[in-house]
C-alpha cells in the first residue's frame, strides 16, 4: 500500500519520471551500441605513454596558446609539427619524450591528447 502512494508520487512528478525514462532509453542505446560492436574513442593523455610515431599524426591533439593574444586553440600532431620547422633540436627533445611541450615563435605547443 505505502508502495503504490510512492509508485503514484512518481508518476505524478513529471520530472523524475522525465528522468527515469531518458536513463532507460540511454541504457539501451549503449546496448544496441554494444552489439553492433561500435566502440566510444579511447584517449591518451600521459605523454609517456604515447607511441613516438603517433606524435605527429592527425589523431594527435595539441594546444596552442598565443602570448601576445592570450588565446588558447587546439591542433593536430602535423599542424604542431609544422610549428617546428627547421627546429631539429627541439624536434628530438620532443620525440625522445624528455619534454612534452615546445615555443615557436609567438606560440606554446603543449600535447594534450592522443584518440586511439
Amino acid at each position: 500500500m505505502k508502495e503504490d502512494k510512492e509508485i503514484e508520487k512518481l508518476l505524478l512528478n513529471d520530472e523524475a519520471y522525465e528522468k527515469f525514462v531518458n536513463a532507460k532509453i540511454e541504457k539501451e542505446f549503449e546496448k544496441e551500441l554494444d552489439n553492433l560492436g561500435i566502440k566510444k574513442e579511447k584517449f591518451i593523455t600521459d605523454f609517456k605513454l604515447v607511441p613516438r610515431e603517433k606524435l605527429f599524426s592527425k589523431q594527435a591533439t595539441y594546444i596552442v596558446m598565443n602570448k601576445k593574444s592570450k588565446t588558447k586553440s587546439f591542433i593536430n600532431g602535423m599542424q604542431a609539427e609544422s610549428f617546428l620547422g627547421s627546429e631539429n633540436s627541439i624536434r628530438e627533445k620532443f620525440v625522445s619524450g624528455q619534454t612534452d611541450s615546445f615555443v615557436s615563435g609567438d606560440n606554446f605547443v603543449k600535447f594534450y591528447k592522443l584518440k586511439v
